[in-house]
């Protein structure tokens, strides 16, 4: 079972417009409401291609109310943590005359110390029976209401995974990829912005070094349209794109991925007794590179196009050689 966890979910509504006239009033269709927040479209994503999942997130509020609500209409098998502040919302404005996506996500509000430690127990208790642990998406921002430091999250499920030997893979940004990375999580997956922008090292091949310097396993890099990348520890790291950049609604693309990157490590998990191990960074690059493609078809975040296995064939896999100047951390 993948076990995903959501410490800040929201509400993610959607609306397509024809084209977007700043200062000008647009009548538009109904738009969507979906259960959102990085994890749950993971845990979206990984449910649609058959694994066995459970989402773990907070709600609260009357957002939290309909946050639930499309949850159980999904059939997404998820458990939710309650807590007192209302759930945050994400408003994504999609521009089709100028096939442009514009996101605005609340900051959401902090949890009591007494709300942390409910999240905290429920992923202990779930994850005796998981085979991978997925956490990403942003953290409240802190407040005197808790005294808990919310950037220990993210570490602290790094080594809830360690204890139960099964892998951990994180996605979130600033100081709290930092912490993750010290805390030894199997697979970090930022994209170029948020990778520079945490390591303040403008080489994200050498940035990506510096998280395994840290403890990290590997560092999966979303680099957009020009597709990701793999560093480890050795002296090669590994490319992947497609030939030519696909049109769509990003949005929700490095979430495929992560749910991708996860799904490798639950089939090896599951194939153990076969004698299947680890799943190799190849394999692991190819399909979240390709499910992270298929996402950009879609018109919302937690679902892939069926095409995804025709792009996984149809991906450019390059082996790079890191040049010894890269390899020192600053």
């Amino acid at each position: 079972m993948i076990l995903t966890v959501t410490p800040n979910a929201a509400l993610d509504l959607t609306w397509w417009v024809d084209r977007i006239e700043p200062g000008a009033t647009h009548r538009v269709p109904s738009g969507m409401a979906r259960a959102g927040g990085k994890s749950l479209n993971v845990a979206r994503v990984a449910h649609q291609q058959g694994a066995a999942v459970l989402a773990i997130a907070t709600a609260g509020g009357t957002t939290g109310a309909e946050l639930e609500l499309e949850l159980r209409a999904s059939g997404l098998p998820h458990e939710l943590v309650p807590v007192a502040a209302s759930t945050r919302r994400s408003l994504a404005l999609y521009d089709a005359g100028n096939d442009e996506t514009s996101i605005f996500n609340e900051f959401g509000e902090n949890h009591s110390d007494a709300e942390w430690r409910l999240l905290l127990d429920a992923v202990d208790a779930a994850s005796l029976d998981a085979s991978c642990l997925v956490g990403s998406g942003s953290l409240p921002p802190r407040s005197d209401a808790a005294s808990y430091d919310s950037d220990d999250f993210y570490p602290t499920l790094v080594r809830m995974a360690a204890a139960r030997g099964i892998p951990s893979v994180i996605d979130t940004s600033g100081s709290a990829l930092l912490a993750a990375a010290d805390a030894g999580a199997t697979v970090l997956k930022p994209n170029r912005e948020e990778l520079i922008a945490a390591t303040d090292i403008g080489d994200p091949i050498r940035a990506a070094r510096s998280l395994i310097a840290r403890g990290a396993g590997l560092v999966l890099l979303s680099l957009g349209s020009a597709g990701m990348i793999a560093v480890g520890s050795g002296d090669e790291y590994l490319s992947a794109r497609l030939p030519e950049p696909l049109v769509g609604n990003p949005t929700g693309a490095g979430d495929a991925a992560v749910a991708a990157v996860a799904s490798c490590f639950a089939e090896a998990a599951s194939a153990e007794g076969l004698g299947a191990g680890t799943p190799g960074t190849e394999e692991i690059l190819r399909r979240a590179t390709a499910w992270s493609a298929a996402a950009v078809l879609m018109p919302l975040a937690g679902e892939i196009s069926p095409l995804h296995a025709e792009l996984a064939e149809r991906l450019i896999i390059e082996r790079h050689t890191i040049p010894h100047a890269t390899e020192s951390t600053p």
